[in-house]
């Protein structure tokens, strides 16, 4: 995860626009899912290609190198292309105004939950999560359903910064509401 994209204060909070004044939607990270899940496939990819160098031309008599080539190509194509096109499909961008999860091929569905609505935050992290510093955030308004960003790495400080921009967007709500509600407007 990358660090703030915004400008900010001595204690490490982003500055804040003018009364009225529009901020600008700033990108803080783009998340994928942790990618020890692309383990398995990693060894897969370098046992199919250890299986293949040593049986090639090395097979038994009813046997051709054509045939071991194309369960190699079949095995690689469906453990190892697809898993990694499944993991590479599945980002969350995280905003200064909202997070927007997209999945599918190209993106096809998005889903976003604004920071000024609020949301609840909660974070699981299983075992092996921990040992890997991911979990996952489930974030709900009561509104919509939750959104669950899954077994995404450095969860502890996704969930700090998911809570400071929440409590941002509504401190910045609240004081654009009081100064137009008011009548105060700056001349």
């Amino acid at each position: 995860m990358g660090g703030m994209s915004q400008p900010s204060t001595p204690l490490g909070r982003p500055r804040m626009p003018a009364p009225g004044a529009a901020a600008p939607e700033l990108r803080i990270a783009r998340l994928r899912s942790h990618a020890r899940r692309l383990g398995w496939s990693a060894l897969v990819l370098i046992g199919v290609s250890g299986a293949t160098a040593y049986f090639y031309d090395n097979l038994p008599a009813p046997y051709e190198n054509w045939m071991l080539l194309t369960t190699a190509g079949v095995l690689v194509l469906l453990l190892v292309v697809l898993p990694f096109f499944v993991w590479l499909s599945r980002t969350w961008t995280i905003t200064t105004r909202r997070v927007i999860e997209r999945s599918g091929p190209f993106g096809a569905h998005r889903r976003e939950i604004s920071h000024v609505r609020g949301y609840a935050i909660q974070l699981r992290r299983g075992i092996l999560q921990r040992m890997w510093g991911a979990g996952t955030l489930t974030l709900s308004n009561g509104v919509e359903p939750a959104l669950r960003l899954k077994n995404i790495p450095n969860a502890v400080l996704v969930h700090e910064t998911l809570v400071d921009q929440v409590e941002v967007n509504q401190i910045l709500a609240h004081r654009d509401s009081q100064t137009f509600g008011s009548g105060s407007v700056g001349l």
